[in-house]
């Protein structure tokens, strides 16, 4: 890969694009989170009460996303972004990396519930229909914000970070960017402390960006293991599964140094060369 278009690579987005990304998908979600603080009579009265499923809150959610497609269709229009797409068909990984999607993550919030109290709190629902609905709602939610943080902005942050920084930049931001979510009533958010949140998304980071290089940039299993955070079968284990997950961060740092710390391996390209 050589780079070239002012920092970026040939036929891919420029370094620099990842300021309009930020802008965006900073500006599109905060700018709505504003709109229900400022006017919530009408937000309510024309879409609802404030809920996880509120369509606001639900666009908010999208905007990294609708950030990404916009710099993609831009850059490269439509067989661009089929390029980029194809990232969803990348699922190659080790079988420790299946291990931790499968198991790992959920054991993390299980065994973080038990030492809080709030194992409980588990499987509220009451029936299987809930609960598949419930799964259904989170599978097209959450995991939609990977086409912008590991499909654009890991990538092009890996152009000029070894990928451990990449990380911990990209959690921080990833981290601030649900601060709105957090001062209004109704999100499901608003029950959980900012701080700690903020670590866990660090540590998330940190431990995904060596499944996403490996995998070959792969946003289908950025999205699996987004949606293993937000399954809704898992118990609530605010705020000690940040905690833990910095501590699995901590352990995937050490097994995966070389490739952390050195540019080897790293996934620097946000649209694919060719189909």
């Amino acid at each position: 890969m050589t780079a070239q278009d002012g920092g970026g690579f040939e036929g891919d987005l420029a370094t620099r694009s990842l300021i309009p990304f930020f802008a965006m998908t900073f500006g599109i979600a905060w700018g709505l989170f504003a709109l229900m603080a400022l006017f919530p009579g009408w937000v309510t009265t024309s879409f609802g009460p404030l809920s996880g499923h509120h369509p606001l809150f639900i666009l908010a959610v999208y905007a990294p996303a609708i950030a990404a497609f916009a710099l993609v269709l831009h850059r490269a229009g439509l067989r661009g972004l089929a390029r980029y797409l194809t990232r969803l068909f990348l699922w190659r990984a080790g079988a420790p990396w299946w291990l931790l999607l499968l198991l790992g993550i959920p054991l993390i919030y299980i065994a973080s519930a038990a030492l809080q109290g709030t194992l409980s709190s588990a499987l509220p629902f009451d029936s299987p229909g809930s609960a598949l609905a419930a799964i259904g709602f989170m599978l097209i939610l959450g995991p939609i914000e990977e086409f912008g943080w590991r499909g654009l902005a890991l990538p092009v942050l890996q152009r000029r970070l070894a990928p451990f920084w990449a990380s911990l930049v990209l959690g921080l931001v990833w981290g601030l960017w649900h601060m709105p979510a957090f001062v209004l009533a109704g999100t499901p958010q608003s029950a959980w402390d900012f701080s700690p949140f903020v670590l866990g998304a660090m540590a998330i980071s940190v431990i995904l960006t060596p499944l996403f290089n490996t995998s070959g940039g792969s946003l289908a299993l950025a999205m699996l293991f987004h949606f293993q955070l937000n399954n809704p079968l898992w118990p609530d284990a605010q705020p000690l599964d940040s905690v833990v997950f910095a501590g699995v961060a901590a352990i995937v740092t050490v097994l995966n140094r070389k490739t952390l710390f050195g540019r080897a391996g790293a996934v620097t390209r946000v649209i694919p060369a060719s189909l």
